[in-house]
C-alpha cells in the first residue's frame, strides 16, 4: 500500500464534457486519477470503472480498491449527471425517480461511502449547476437535484469539519458539452419544447468544459476553499444579484428569459 506521492483523485462521470476535462487536467498536474462512468473509457492515460454511479456495492468495492492500491484518496468530485426537460404535467415518475437518483442521492450516498478513506485535508468536490441557485421552467426536477446537491454539501461540510475535510459545490452555467444533446425532452408541449431549445442554444455558445474543470482544480488545491464557487463572471453576478433582489423578480427574469 502506498502511502506517499502525488493526490489521487476520483471523478464520477469521467468518460465526457466536464468529468473528461478535469480528470485530464489533473492528470497533466501529475495527479493520480481514477473515473467512474456508465460509458467504459477508450483512453489509457486513467483508469475508468464502467459502472452506475447508483450500484452502490460496486462503488463501495472501487473505493475499497482504489484505497488498497493508493493508500488513500484526497479527492472525490461528484460530477455525473443526468438531464430532463419537459413541462411538469407530461413528467413520468419514471423519470424523476430516474434524475432525482443520479443527480442527487448518488453523490449523497456515494460522499459518506468515500468519506472512511479520507483523512484531513481531504476534500469532496460536488458538481452542481447555477440551475439549483436559479431555478429553470420546464427543468424544474433537475433544477431541484441540483439545490439538494448546494444544500446538501453545505451540510455535510459542517458534519466533517472535526475531520478537516473540506466540502464545496461548484456551479457551472451554461456549458458547451455533449449534456446537451443527451438530454432527454418528455412529452408534446410546445412551450416547454420552445425554452429547452432557446437553453441548448445557449449552452452551445456556453464556456467550454475546460475552464470549468480549471475551476475544480483551484478548488481542489485550496487549503480552504469556498463553500460554493460559480463558474465565469456573468454568471457570478447572477448568483450574486439572485440574493439581493426579491425571489419574485428574480422568477420574472427567469421567466422572461425561458418562457
Amino acid at each position: 500500500m502506498k502511502k506517499d506521492g502525488n493526490k489521487v483523485v476520483i471523478i464520477t462521470g469521467a468518460t465526457s464534457g466536464i468529468g473528461l476535462a478535469t480528470a485530464k487536467l489533473f492528470i497533466e498536474k501529475g495527479c493520480s486519477v481514477y473515473g467512474i462512468a456508465r460509458k467504459p473509457y477508450c483512453g489509457n492515460d486513467f483508469k475508468c470503472y464502467s459502472t452506475s454511479v447508483c450500484d452502490y456495492e460496486e462503488i463501495k468495492r472501487i473505493f475499497g480498491e482504489i484505497y488498497e492500491r493508493e493508500g488513500k484518496i484526497d479527492v472525490f468530485i461528484n460530477n455525473a449527471g443526468i438531464g430532463v426537460a419537459g413541462a411538469m404535467e407530461e413528467a413520468s415518475a419514471e423519470r424523476i425517480r430516474e434524475i432525482a437518483d443520479v443527480n442527487l442521492t448518488a453523490p449523497c450516498v456515494l460522499s459518506g461511502t468515500v468519506l472512511p478513506y479520507m483523512k484531513a485535508g481531504a476534500k469532496i468536490i460536488n458538481i452542481s449547476s447555477v440551475g439549483g441557485i436559479m431555478p429553470i421552467p420546464y427543468q424544474s426536477v433537475y433544477s431541484a437535484t441540483k439545490a439538494g446537491v448546494e444544500v446538501f454539501s453545505r451540510a455535510l461540510a459542517n458534519e466533517v469539519k472535526p475531520q478537516k475535510i473540506k466540502v464545496c459545490t461548484v456551479l457551472p452555467g451554461d456549458t458547451k458539452t455533449g449534456f446537451t444533446d443527451a438530454r432527454v425532452c418528455e412529452g408534446t408541449d410546445a412551450r416547454a419544447r420552445k425554452s429547452v431549445e432557446k437553453m441548448a442554444r445557449d449552452e452551445r455558445r456556453g464556456k467550454s468544459p475546460e475552464s470549468v474543470a480549471r475551476v475544480v482544480y483551484k478548488v481542489a488545491q485550496r487549503k480552504n476553499p469556498p463553500l460554493r464557487v460559480t463558474v465565469g463572471g456573468g454568471y457570478k453576478l447572477l448568483v450574486f444579484l439572485q440574493r439581493l433582489l426579491p425571489v419574485k423578480l428574480v422568477n420574472f427574469i427567469i421567466r422572461e428569459i425561458y418562457c
